[in-house]
């Protein structure tokens, strides 16, 4: 994962992680890390922001913890290029971070891919609570029954029960600020690739803060 690198990989990983976590500017780490005596120009720091995100997303993953049957999914505005885009998440009844999904347009084709990618990642829920949106009850009522015919296990499998509320929706919007909260100090994101690998880093910090891996007891 490191090979290569001419930097020893617990800089690299310092720099990526204190940029995901905290409101620091890619100057403000090159800065941080050159009172340390190491000389990093931000540019540099930014490359590894992009190459490692879904690299250690990906570890994570792998080491996730199950999530619960009742899930809340919302999505919230991101600004790149000056154009308003979005961020699908899914969180369950604990707080857990489920999925998320960036997409360039809100509709029923970006509801529908990010419902799919959820549903193959961590089975059915028993429960979906939506807010009042009704391309979200349409993306959920048609992956539905694909995802109970796909299914292998020859149970006999319920509809998801689908709660439309706002009110019990806050939960998920109050999750969608620790990541908005962090974006909002790189006044707009640049480019949509760019975007996806940054968000997938913030989320990934964001889970990590929730304890939602297994990691070794040492």
């Amino acid at each position: 994962m490191f090979k290569g690198r001419h930097f020893d990989r617990s800089v690299i990983l310092l720099c990526v992680r204190w940029y995901l976590a905290y409101n620091l500017s890619l100057r403000n780490l090159e800065e941080m890390m050159a009172e340390r005596g190491i000389s990093v120009d931000y540019a540099t720091i930014h490359r590894w922001v992009l190459r490692y995100s879904t690299e250690l997303l990906k570890r994570f993953n792998a080491r996730k913890r199950a999530v619960t049957g009742k899930w809340h999914v919302d999505e919230t505005y991101i600004k790149v290029r000056g154009r308003w885009m979005y961020l699908y998440r899914a969180i369950n009844s604990d707080g857990g971070t489920v999925e998320f999904w960036f997409s360039e347009r809100r509709n029923l084709t970006a509801a529908k891919r990010f419902l799919r990618k959820a549903l193959k990642r961590h089975g059915r829920p028993e429960r979906i609570v939506i807010d009042g949106s009704q391309t979200n009850r349409e993306a959920i009522l048609s992956c539905d029954p694909t995802n109970r015919l796909q299914d292998r296990s020859r149970r006999k499998l319920k509809p998801i029960r689908i709660r439309q509320s706002a009110y019990l929706n806050n939960r998920i919007e109050q999750d969608h600020r620790a990541i908005k909260r962090r974006i909002r100090p790189m006044l707009g994101l640049k480019a949509i690739s760019t975007a996806r690998l940054i968000l997938s880093g913030i989320d990934l910090i964001h889970m990590m803060r929730k304890q939602q891996a297994k990691y070794a007891c040492n």
